[in-house]
C-alpha cells in the first residue's frame, strides 16, 4: 500500500478516535482480532511504534521492519489511520551497554542504567546518531504508505542529563547567549558567594551542592534543557520532511509539565498534541482538565488540537489509582472535544500482560470485549461520530489568562520569601474561579498578542518581561480590563530583583507599589471591604501579601490584622480607557471569584451560558454548546431556547435534567419536531 500521501488539511476530516497500539507485544493472530474490534468501536487512528526500537533493531545495525508494514497494511485496509512514531524515546539496552556515555547522569552524578525507558542523554552525540539512523530507515520505508496519517516524534519529551557531555553543551549554549564570560558574571550576579567564573569551561550544570545554587544558573539550565530537547525534535522532524512534506509532524506535550517551555516549541509542531491524565481522586480534576485544554488550544493559537493520550479508567503510576467509570471517561473525552480537540486517543488499545504498565487501563481490558469498560469505549466511538459539526471549529473567548514558563521557573528557585506561593497554583485558582461560571478563557503567552481580549488575567508573573509589560499596556490603551496578582514584576530575566516597588514595569500605571513581601501566618488574615467591594462572604487572604503604598489607586479592601494591618489588599485604577486591578494579597476562593466576576462584568464579558447550576460546565465550540455535569448528583437547567442534542438525537426545550457525568452537545433547534425531555 504505497499509493501516495494525504495533505495535512485532511487529517481531521472527522473526529479522530483510538489510542496507542503495540502489536509487537502480541502474536500475529491477535492483530486481526484487534483490527476487527477497533472497527466495531469506531476507531479511526492509532499510534504505532512509540516504544518499538528494540524490535526494529534487536542488534546494532539490524533492521526488522516487515512486521511494521504488515500492521499498517492491516490497519489501512480497515480504514484505520496510523500516527507513526519515531521510536527514539526508549533506546534498546544494547545502546547503553555498548555506549554508556549515551545514558543520562542525575544531579548527584549517578549514571542511570538501561532497563526502563527514557534512558538517554539529550546531549549525547552517539545517541543522536543512532536515533537519526533508525528514524531514517523507518521513515524511508513507510513515508509513502497510505495508512500513515501523521508523524509522531519521540514521546513526552522531558529527559534531563547532568553529565559531562551535557555540561559541554550547556557551556556552548551559555556562550551563545552571553557571548563573553564577563557578561555572564554580571547577569548571574556571581560576586555573591565568590562565584565569579574566569571562563565558560568552569561552569557545570546545577548538580548537587553544599547549599543553595545560583538562581540565575538554575533558570538558564531550565531554558537550556528545554532548548536541548527541542533540538532533538527538530532534527527528527527535518529528517522526516526530507521524505514527506505533506503529513503533519508533532509530538505529545504534557499540559503544564514544567520540564519544557511549550510556548518555545509551538511553532515547531504542525499540530499541537497533548497527553492528559486527570486524577479521578482530585475534586479539581475537571477544572484542571479545562485549563489544560485551554492551554493546548492556546499553543496552537486557537487551532484544534489532538488529545494524544488519556486513560479509559485507572492509570498505574500513582500510589493509589482510582478508576473512572465509563461515564466519567466519556465525559472527560467530550470535555477535551469541547475545549478544541479534534481527536481523542487513549493509552492504550489492548491492556499489556507484561511490563511496568500491565495494570494501566486500556480500551480493550484484560477481561476482554464483553465488559462494561469496552462497552463504554464503543459508546464513545459512536458519540464522536455524531460530532462532525465541531471538526475544525474554534472556541471563542474574550478572556486571556497569561502564563509563562521562565517566570514559573524563576518563581520556583531557592530562597524565596515563601515556598508556599506557587505560580501554577495561582493560575489554577484564577482559571477555576471563572470556569465554574462557564466563562471561556484562552491561555496566552506573556509576549503573545492580547488583541481581542476584553479581560486579561495575570495571576502571577514573577518574571514580567518588557514585552509582557508592553502587551499589557497596549491592552489597557484599547480599553481592556487587566487584573494582576501579587509577586508580579519582581525579577528580571536573569532573576535579579528590580529596584523600587513592584510590580516593576507597571508601577507607574498602578498608582502604588509593593515595598515589602510578606508571607502570611497559618489561618490567613481577615480583610475589611471598602464601599466598592464586589460583595459576597467576608473576604480573607492567605499565604502571601505585599505592603503596598497607594498613590492614586482606589482601595477596594484593606488587611484587618497582623503585619499588614491597614494595608491595601485590592486596588483598582483607570488607565486611559482601560482599568487595572491589583491584588496585593492571595485572596480566598470566594473573594477571588467575587473580584474576577466583577472585573468580567465591568469588562463586558459574559459567560457562555448564564446561570448554569453548580458543577455544570458550558463550553461553546463553533455551532455546538456543550453542557457537562461534573457534579455527583443530577442538575436541572432551563434552556434559553429550543435545541437539538447531537449525542442523544433528542430535541429539547424548557427545563432539562443532566445526570452525573452526563454531556449534551446542543445546536439550535433544526425543525419544529416533537421535543423530548432529557433525563438520562
Amino acid at each position: 500500500m504505497t499509493t501516495g500521501t494525504r495533505p495535512r488539511a485532511t487529517w481531521a476530516r472527522s473526529l479522530r478516535y483510538g489510542g496507542d497500539y503495540n502489536p509487537e507485544q502480541w502474536p500475529r493472530d491477535v492483530w486481526a482480532q484487534d483490527v476487527q474490534l477497533m472497527q466495531e468501536a469506531g476507531v479511526n487512528l492509532v499510534t504505532v511504534g512509540v516504544f518499538s526500537w528494540s524490535t526494529y533493531e534487536p542488534r546494532p545495525g539490524a533492521r526488522e521492519l516487515d512486521w511494521l508494514e504488515d500492521v499498517c497494511d492491516l490497519l489501512g485496509d480497515a480504514g484505520i489511520g496510523v500516527d507513526l512514531a519515531t521510536p527514539t524515546a526508549s533506546p534498546p539496552p544494547w545502546l547503553g551497554v555498548l555506549h554508556p556515555e549515551t545514558l543520562p547522569v542525575d544531579a548527584d552524578g549517578v549514571r542511570l542504567s538501561p532497563g526502563s525507558r527514557n534512558q538517554f542523554s539529550p546531549a549525547s552525540r552517539v545517541y543522536r546518531a543512532h536515533a537519526l539512523a533508525i528514524t531514517q530507515d523507518v521513515v524511508a520505508r513507510m513515508a509513502r504508505h497510505e495508512a500513515v496519517e501523521m508523524w509522531h516524534v519521540g514521546n513526552e519529551f522531558g529527559q534531563v542529563c547532568h553529565g559531562e557531555e551535557s555540561a559541554a553543551a550547556f557551556r556552548a549554549w551559555l556562550a551563545a547567549r552571553y557571548n563573553d564570560i564577563g557578561t555572564l558574571n554580571d547577569a548571574w550576579g556571581t560576586a555573591v558567594w565568590s562565584q565569579g567564573y574566569a571562563s565558560f569551561d568552569e561552569i557545570a550544570p546545577p548538580r548537587r551542592a553544599p547549599y543553595h545554587l545560583n538562581p540565575a544558573q538554575e533558570l538558564d539550565w531550565r531554558r537550556y534543557a528545554s532548548d536541548q530537547l527541542r533540538s532533538l525534535f527538530r532534527e527528527q522532524k527535518a529528517l522526516i520532511q526530507k521524505h514527506d512534506t505533506m503529513r503533519p509532524v508533532t509530538t505529545n506535550f504534557m499540559g503544564f509539565f514544567p520540564g519544557i517551555d511549550p510556548w518555545s516549541w509551538a511553532d515547531d509542531v504542525d499540530l499541537v498534541a497533548d497527553d492528559a491524565y486527570p486524577d479521578p481522586a482530585d475534586p479539581q480534576a475537571a477544572a484542571d482538565a479545562a485549563l489544560t485544554g485551554d492551554l493546548v488550544r492556546g499553543l496552537g493559537r486557537g487551532a484544534p488540537w489532538l488529545l494524544m493520550e488519556s486513560a479509559t479508567s485507572a492509570v498505574s503510576w500513582r500510589e493509589h489509582n482510582l478508576p473512572k467509570t465509563p461515564a466519567r471517561s466519556r465525559r472527560d473525552a467530550l470535555q477535551a472535544v469541547a475545549h478544541g480537540a479534534d481527536g481523542v486517543l487513549f493509552f492504550q488499545w489492548r491492556a499489556a500482560r507484561t511490563g511496568a504498565e500491565r495494570f494501566h487501563s486500556a480500551m480493550l481490558p484484560h477481561a476482554g470485549a464483553d465488559t462494561r469498560l469496552h462497552a463504554g469505549v464503543r459508546r464513545l466511538g459512536a458519540d464522536l461520530a455524531r460530532l462532525d459539526a465541531v471538526v475544525g471549529e474554534r472556541v471563542p473567548a474574550h478572556v486571556a489568562l497569561v502564563v509563562d514558563w521562565p517566570s514559573r521557573w524563576a518563581a520556583s528557585t531557592v530562597a524565596r520569601p515563601t515556598a508556599r506561593l506557587d505560580e501554577h497554583e495561582r493560575l489554577r485558582a484564577w482559571h477555576a474561579a471563572l470556569w465554574r461560571r462557564s466563562y471561556a478563557t484562552d491561555v496566552v503567552a506573556q509576549d503573545g498578542g492580547l488583541d481581542g481580549y476584553d479581560l486579561v488575567l495575570v495571576p502571577q508573573l514573577h518574571l514580567l518581561t518588557q514585552a509582557g509589560a508592553d502587551a499589557l499596556r497596549r491592552a489597557l490603551a484599547r480599553g481592556a480590563t487587566v487584573v494582576v496578582g501579587p509577586f508580579t514584576g519582581v525579577v528580571d530575566p536573569t532573576t535579579a530583583v528590580h529596584g523600587g516597588p513592584s510590580p516593576a514595569l507597571l508601577r507607574d500605571l498602578l498608582g502604588g507599589g509593593a515595598e515589602e513581601w510578606v508571607p502570611l501566618p497559618d489561618g490567613g488574615v481577615a480583610l475589611t471591604p471598602g464601599p466598592a467591594w464586589p460583595g459576597g462572604p467576608a473576604p480573607r487572604a492567605h499565604t502571601f501579601g505585599e505592603l503596598v503604598s497607594v498613590d492614586g489607586a482606589e482601595v477596594l479592601a484593606t488587611v484587618t490584622e497582623g503585619h499588614l494591618a491597614g494595608a491595601p489588599a485590592l486596588l483598582r485604577r483607570p488607565v486611559g480607557p482601560g482599568t487595572l486591578w491589583y491584588h496585593a494579597v492571595v485572596l480566598d476562593d470566594d473573594a477571588l471569584a467575587a473580584t474576577l466576576l466583577a472585573a468580567a462584568d465591568a469588562a463586558g464579558v459574559e459567560p457562555v451560558v448564564a446561570d448554569v447550576p453548580d458543577g455544570v460546565e458550558a463550553v461553546r465550540r463553533g455551532p455546538v454548546t456543550f453542557l457537562l455535569n461534573h457534579a455527583d448528583s443530577p442538575r436541572a437547567h432551563a434552556l434559553a431556547a429550543p435545541a437539538h442534542d447531537l449525542l442523544s438525537g433528542h430535541d429539547l426545550d424548557g427545563e432539562i435534567l443532566l445526570a452525573p457525568d452526563d454531556v449534551l452537545a446542543l445546536v439550535e433547534h433544526p425543525h419544529p419536531s416533537e421535543r423530548t425531555d432529557h433525563t438520562s
